[in-house]
């Protein structure tokens, strides 16, 4: 889950951090402050003050003096050095996106002055992305082009329909050409790679900011390193399960209660034709996902008009364009402009697969998919049909390098998560479940506001401060805090 679009047998954190080395965080780490040679970042990064590097890491921490991966690092270094406090790594999502650009796009999208001026924004790309010895499935362009989410199902006869080509997802990852890299492009080993970057860049410590899916990296990292984390920000919070299952299937209750304040803005704006009322916008959302369905219009069918409404309401930025798309799909016109597609697509569906499969063990059978399925549409029936169906993941390769990391409450009270009270990509139940799993480790901002992302995107002033303050100050509220509703502009 990316900002802008879209784990068993538990460890104890003291076992977690054993199991990481084999992985004794001191042995794993051997990189020294002289690896790094900053210079010129690749073409697709566009952002002048972006400096980038390239480390080597081992594929595999059991062994490593064995077979080594590059891992994509860039710097927007403080121009104050007297005020600069060390390094503050950020992610924005994902899995399978990339973060090389992440520092610049931060910057010009408002982080705040004395932030900039405390730290060197650190960004990468994970491993197995872009630049970080990028990983594939063979996806062919139809395949890319039908995206990461399965038709809606309607019926039983659906999701076995879609097992079959869910198999052929996880058949082609597991004979691609970077297959060896499938058991080893995991969370876990991101975040060790991340501890890597700190010893590479001779920090006793980082700090980190970390969105969507970068908060199940970010946790992970300060369960396997308690130590070697400063001040860790969480922003729109996936539950302490990470990318699982779960997490999936969370979409359908996030859309509904996101879904709303798009029905409260359309209502309120006549001139685009979908009712004049909530309750006559939602009919409509209906309404066109059955008669896309049965007939698509321009391309789009019903999931694909199910999954546009869902990511566009990732930002309220976007509703005047998902707006204009519900227009232009009821009336036949015309579609506007859409936001652009990664750069590479197929590396971006192959990461995240490679992660989130690898990550977590996900249901076996059709017919744990099958009755999820029937729930969830019962209960969430605009998204439950597509968030519950099955994935490649059902398919993966059975071989597991170790068991998921379990996130707990021992080490540092230095977590501060933040979190907006409607978030579609991940909803407020998933981050009160990673904070009680973090007990006093952590204190959680909500903000009165839809969306998926906070800091610095969003308007709500006391969410952004409260961020700002522990990131410069180390200062965080004394105990949990609710952010009142702001005035839109």
């Amino acid at each position: 889950m990316h900002r802008t679009s879209p784990l068993a047998v538990a460890l104890t954190a003291t076992a977690a951090a054993a199991a990481a080395a084999t992985l004794a965080p001191g042995v794993s780490v051997a990189a020294t402050p002289d690896t790094v040679r900053w210079g010129p970042c690749p073409e697709e990064v566009d952002a002048p003050r972006l400096e980038c590097s390239t480390l080597e890491v081992p594929l595999d921490y059991r062994d490593p003096d064995g077979r080594q991966i590059d891992i994509a690092i860039s710097r927007l270094a403080s121009e104050e050095p007297s005020q600069r406090r060390g390094v503050l790594l950020t992610n924005p999502g994902g899995p399978g996106a990339t973060g090389l650009d992440y520092p610049a796009v931060l910057a010009g999208s408002g982080l705040p002055q004395e932030v900039l001026d405390s730290y060197d924004l650190i960004g990468f790309d994970p491993r197995g992305v872009s630049n970080s010895s990028p990983v594939t499935c063979d996806l062919t362009p139809e395949q890319q082009q039908r995206g990461a989410f399965a038709p809606y199902a309607h019926t039983a006869a659906d999701v076995a329909r879609e097992a079959e080509y869910a198999r052929t997802i996880a058949e082609q990852c597991a004979a691609s050409p970077t297959a060896w890299m499938l058991p080893h492009t995991t969370t876990a080993n991101t975040a060790r790679d991340m501890d890597r970057i700190r010893a590479a860049l001779g920090e006793p410590k980082l700090s980190y900011l970390g969105a969507s899916y970068g908060t199940h990296l970010g946790s992970v990292y300060t369960t396997m390193f308690p130590d070697r984390g400063d001040r860790i920000v969480l922003d729109s919070a996936l539950g302490p399960g990470g990318y699982d299952v779960t997490a999936m299937r969370m979409f359908a209750p996030g859309l509904e209660d996101r879904f709303p304040d798009f029905a409260a803005f359309a209502a309120a704006r006549p001139e685009y034709g979908l009712g004049t009322t909530p309750e006559q916008v939602t009919a409509k959302f209906f309404d066109l996902a059955e008669r896309l369905e049965a007939a698509p219009v321009q391309g789009v069918d019903g999931t694909a008009f199910r999954g546009i409404t869902f990511e566009f309401l990732y930002s309220d930025a976007l509703m005047p364009l998902l707006a204009e798309t519900w227009q232009a799909l009821d009336t036949d016109r015309p579609l506007p402009p859409m936001p652009p597609l990664p750069p590479d697509p197929e590396n971006s569906m192959a990461a995240r697969l490679y992660v989130i499969c690898s990550d977590s063990r996900w249901p076996g059978t059709v017919q744990e998919y099958q009755r999820n399925a029937a729930a969830d549409r019962q209960r969430y029936p605009m998204l439950g049909g597509i968030a519950a169906n099955i994935g490649p993941c059902a398919f993966w390769p059975t071989e597991r390098v170790e068991p998921p990391v379990h996130i707990g409450d021992q080490g540092p009270s230095n977590v501060l998560i933040v979190q907006n009270e409607r978030d579609p990509g991940t909803p407020l139940a998933g981050a009160q479940e990673l904070r009680r799993a973090f007990g006093d480790r952590a204190t959680m901002v909500t903000a009165d506001q839809g969306g998926h992302g906070v800091y610095p995107f969003g308007r709500n002033t006391c969410a952004n401060d409260a961020v700002t303050a522990f990131l410069t100050t180390g200062q965080r509220p004394s105990q949990d805090r609710a952010c009142p509703a702001e005035p839109s502009e």
